[in-house]
């Protein structure tokens, strides 16, 4: 319980000062701390395989990705860059946070999911069952998704590229 109590603090840390820190460098730092505590709650739950995917793809493939896009940007384009912040903006998003904490809270209440939750997790689930869900093709299988998510990043790669691109 200490532990997951530490973990927490730092995800949740780590995931204001990304979002309110100004400098862009320091948010991809701060993505990278909430990427590894999540790592280490996967490892909390003695998930090794969840929390070395987590570490291989995420903390260090798409973290990285974020930084050699930041990078490519010219240094001129991220110095003109200063955004105020207003109290309205700040108001109309709390406003909308809320709005959708209490849609998902009203959608779990009324499908009653957390009971369903709760039945289903006594039961252990090989990891054979585990492997073939994210890596076939059937119903509630999850290989679309994947392919769908490296074309996305493709396009990542591409749009960085097409930024950085000096202009006569």
């Amino acid at each position: 319980m200490i532990m997951f109590c530490i973990l927490a603090v730092v995800i949740l840390g780590s995931a204001v000062l990304c979002v309110t820190t100004k400098r862009i460098m320091r948010a991809a730092t701060f993505l990278l701390f909430v990427l590894f505590g999540v790592a280490g709650l996967y490892f909390l739950l003695d998930y090794t395989f969840l929390g070395a995917a987590q570490i291989s793809v995420y903390a260090g493939g798409v973290t990285m990705l974020y930084v050699f896009a930041i990078q490519l940007v010219s240094k001129r384009t991220l110095q003109g860059l200063v955004e105020r912040v207003k109290c309205s903006r700040v108001a109309f998003g709390a406003i909308l946070s809320l709005v959708g904490l209490f849609t998902v809270v009203l959608v779990l209440l009324k499908n009653k999911f957390m009971f369903a939750a709760c039945q289903v997790a006594d039961v252990e689930v090989p990891m054979k069952d585990i492997g073939m869900a994210l890596v076939g093709s059937e119903k509630y299988q999850y290989v679309l998704p994947f392919e769908f998510i490296s074309v996305f990043l493709l396009a990542c790669i591409i749009g960085g590229l097409a930024i950085a691109r000096k202009e006569k």
